[in-house]
């Protein structure tokens, strides 16, 4: 949702791009704001990624890719070198939109809207082979949709609007043992409303969406953290999210999340739930990830308040910058100089960070970064 503004438009440009007025704040280490040659481009919508080393993942609705100058297919899903932009063989095809991503050694995890992987029924949810791209054994019966993955304590978590898993109620999350692929019964925490985004750090799921109640509890409300073991509520976790979530990150100092609203907002909160910071856009934060303790934020942005949380009914108090689609806050909740500039309507839809390379790769709807063309994938390092 997008926000109106009564203060000037400052006319601004590039990286470091700042309205009149503002102080710039000390740079930390934050990535190039140039995209890198490399990447390939898409012929429709990115919606995941994940990395497994130099291997960079991606699922969408595209089912075409440009690479090294040269158009293959690729339905949904596809793989490349990260740091050469080399295509991958690694080919599976899904008949639908594949929303979510999880890679564990071996094996690639996928969730979506799709009814079958590589020509073989899969409702929702599938396991691929990391190297070959083949269909794994598991397969599960989905009720609703899903929107989100994540792995830990060797579970693969799953998030949406699941309401059945092979006939079995469920409240819109569900837990499937990594070792075997069952159904996890011991893990069953239920919300009453959407999950969108889901991370795991230490014993504790966080939780991220529309949802009012988490096991009954009305403060465990959009944004909320559920043990890894028994899926009860963790009370020590109080966060107070004041939009739906769209996606989360998480890293020793807490969780961040992205979220919409009256304009938009990206927020950190401590490990107890306390809000550390929050920035304000005039448009949905959609995506969010974190590299040496700054986070990036994509979304359907152009502008930021440029004193964080200072926007009166929807308009920022004191001035706004130009961030399009793409921004990063520095460890102090300051406002990075890091300004990419994509563009589209919707804009960035998902975010993943390799720490290893120091690298951030963004998906989405756009086709320019910086006012050159780089069509819904860019890597920035």
């Amino acid at each position: 949702m997008r926000i109106s503004e009564h203060v000037r438009r400052a006319v601004v440009a590039g990286a470091a791009a700042l309205a009149v007025g503002v102080t710039a704040q000390p740079a930390l280490a934050v990535v190039g704001a140039s995209a890198a040659r490399t990447a390939p481009s898409f012929n429709g919508s990115v919606y995941a990624i994940a990395y497994r080393g130099d291997t960079v993942y991606v699922g969408g609705s595209f089912t075409r890719m440009t690479i090294e100058g040269r158009t293959v297919t690729r339905n949904r899903l596809a793989a490349f070198s990260g740091r050469t932009g080399e295509l991958l063989d690694w080919a599976p095809s899904a008949d639908g939109t594949v929303r979510a991503l999880a890679v564990v050694p071996g094996h690639v995890y996928v969730g979506g809207d799709f009814d079958e992987v590589n020509g073989e029924e899969r409702d929702s949810i599938a396991r691929i082979d990391a190297g070959s791209g083949e269909t794994g054994a598991f397969a599960h019966s989905i009720e609703g949709g899903v929107r989100a993955l994540a792995v830990g304590h060797g579970r693969l978590y799953a998030a949406g609007t699941i309401s059945e898993v092979d006939g079995d109620d469920r409240g819109n999350v569900a837990a499937f043992a990594l070792a075997d692929g069952r159904v996890d019964d011991d893990w069953t925490p239920r919300t009453d409303g959407l999950v969108n985004a889901l991370a795991v750090r230490g014993n504790r799921v966080y939780l991220g969406g529309s949802f009012h109640r988490t096991n009954g509890v009305s403060t465990a409300r959009r944004l909320a953290a559920v043990r890894a073991g028994d899926g009860e509520v963790d009370r020590g976790f109080r966060a107070s999210a004041p939009a739906l979530v769209h996606a989360l990150a998480v890293d020793n100092s807490g969780v961040y999340a992205a979220m919409g609203g009256a304009g938009g907002r990206a927020a950190a909160y401590s490990t107890g739930g306390q809000n550390r910071w929050t920035r304000v856009f005039d448009g949905d934060a959609q995506a969010v990830a974190v590299l040496d303790g700054v986070a990036y934020v994509g979304g359907h942005f152009d502008r930021a308040c440029a004193n964080g949380d200072d926007a009166d009914n929807g308009e920022c108090d004191a001035g706004s910058v130009r961030r399009v689609k793409l921004a990063a806050v520095e460890r102090d909740g300051s406002l990075s100089r890091w300004a990419p500039q994509a563009n589209g309507v919707i804009g960035v839809r998902a975010l993943a960070v390799n720490p290893d390379r120091g690298t951030v790769a963004a998906g989405g709807d756009f086709t320019t970064i910086g006012g050159q063309a780089q069509r819904r994938y860019a890597s920035f390092g």
